[in-house]
């Protein structure tokens, strides 16, 4: 496995600054379409639960600011303007019988931190930020037989019970033992369970979402396995054996940024390219406007593309959309070939317009989704352990958690494409 450098270091050049949105503009944004839509979504079940929990932590937070029983911790704190600031809070209270407390010890930006952090989301700020980590298990419940402290693990980034139908079917990321879209690091958005970038973790189901790292593997290179890892292997995994079953040498397509300046950072498709490789793809084209990452694309192994130089390609049987963009969606529905497969990741637009009869016409299926991380995260690992997939060729900086501030500031307004923090 490829060895990571645990000094900051950073891509040759970076030619763009992103810009944060003060409290104003940040403001005015979420009062638009787009907030209502996800409002909406986050409460069309368990809303009562969603926002007795809201309510319960505003409390506790009162209560400890007052009369403090807990002990204090620190987390970072995301604010309008691209501030980022560490805080003291109070550590969580025990685990119940079937939770754990975990610490993270290695934490990777997501590619939606970039826009989280500059004010250009539906989540509104400030939050508690990070929500992909591997960590070392604090303390667990009575219950808890899986994990026990002392032990290495990732953590997802959604919230599943485990014994829901949605969990025991594999669809974790619809669990419906807790609100829709529970996951750390969005702050009231997600439900209010947290950020990873901070010294302790509350895990509410630690038997059915902490997975154990395996004997050796370096936590820096698995902590994007919470999230975004495993997004891009969920859009290639279920499709590419039938594609290479019919035409060993078929090609894969993946569109990732194609705006003139993509606020996303791009591991996903990079993610996706690599899996696409090691499950046997003899070619992978990324598409992006971006050099830094078309430079990157090759180091990969992949075959780089400006977004313009997509239409001399034929059909591709498996088309990737990782663009978040309704613009690369259509681009990549055009290119897929007849009884092909679009797997989108979905964008933060209220819609898109959909090329339907062509669709038709080619027998086309579309797949928009969110991941379902805790099923799929032992499966990345096991590929990982094999030697197949070496998911730390992605990262672009890798820098110590004591530096988060800076390292994140540099992030957020540049082009890195993943940090990972890491304990010194």
């Amino acid at each position: 496995m490829h060895a990571l450098s645990h000094a900051l270091h950073h891509e040759p050049s970076i030619r763009r600054r992103h810009r944060p949105r003060g409290w104003a503009r940040h403001v005015a944004g979420l009062l638009t379409h787009r907030t209502v839509v996800a409002s909406r979504m986050a409460l069309e079940r368990g809303s009562d639960t969603r926002l007795n929990r809201f309510a319960a932590s505003a409390a506790d937070a009162i209560c400890e600011r007052i009369r403090p029983t807990r002990p204090r911790m620190r987390t970072l704190i995301a604010s309008p303007g691209g501030r980022l600031t560490w805080r003291e809070v109070p550590a969580p209270p025990p685990p119940g019988p079937f939770g754990a407390v975990v610490h993270p010890i290695a934490v990777a930006t997501c590619d939606l931190d970039r826009a989280l952090v500059l004010g250009a989301t539906p989540f509104p700020l400030p939050l508690r930020l990070g929500h992909e980590c591997v960590a070392e298990v604090l303390l667990v419940g009575e219950l808890v037989t899986r994990v026990r402290p002392g032990d290495r693990v990732v953590v997802p980034f959604q919230i599943s019970c485990g014994s829901c139908s949605p969990c025991l079917a594999g669809y974790t990321g619809n669990c419906s033992g807790v609100p829709p879209i529970a996951m750390y690091g969005f702050g009231v958005g997600g439900g209010h369970w947290g950020g990873a970038l901070s010294d302790e973790l509350a895990v509410p189901y630690a038997d059915a979402m902490l997975v154990g790292l395996p004997e050796g593997m370096d936590p820096a290179a698995a902590a994007s396995v919470a999230d975004n890892v495993c997004d891009g292997y969920r859009h290639v995994a279920p499709y590419l054996p039938a594609v290479l079953g019919r035409d060993p040498d078929a090609g894969v397509l993946i569109v990732a940024g194609v705006t003139r300046r993509p606020v996303f950072s791009a591991s996903i498709p990079l993610y996706a390219g690599l899996v696409a490789r090691a499950l046997g793809a003899r070619t992978v084209w990324l598409a992006d406007t971006r050099s830094s990452i078309r430079d990157h694309a090759s180091r990969l192994g992949l075959l780089p593309l400006h977004p313009k130089e997509i239409g001399r390609l034929g059909p591709s049987p498996l088309v990737i959309d990782a663009s978040a963009h309704p613009r690369g969606l259509r681009l990549a529905l055009s290119k897929a070939a007849p009884d092909g497969v679009c797997s989108s990741a979905g964008t933060l637009h209220v819609s898109a317009r959909l090329p339907v009869g062509m669709m038709y016409g080619r027998n086309m299926t579309l797949h928009i989704a969110r991941t379902h991380v805790s099923t799929l995260i032992p499966r990345v690992l096991e590929l990982m352990a094999e030697g197949r997939l070496h998911p730390e060729a992605v990262t672009t900086a890798v820098a110590s958690l004591e530096d988060a501030r800076a390292v994140l500031h540099e992030h957020v307004i540049g082009d890195g494409t993943k940090t990972i923090l890491t304990e010194s």
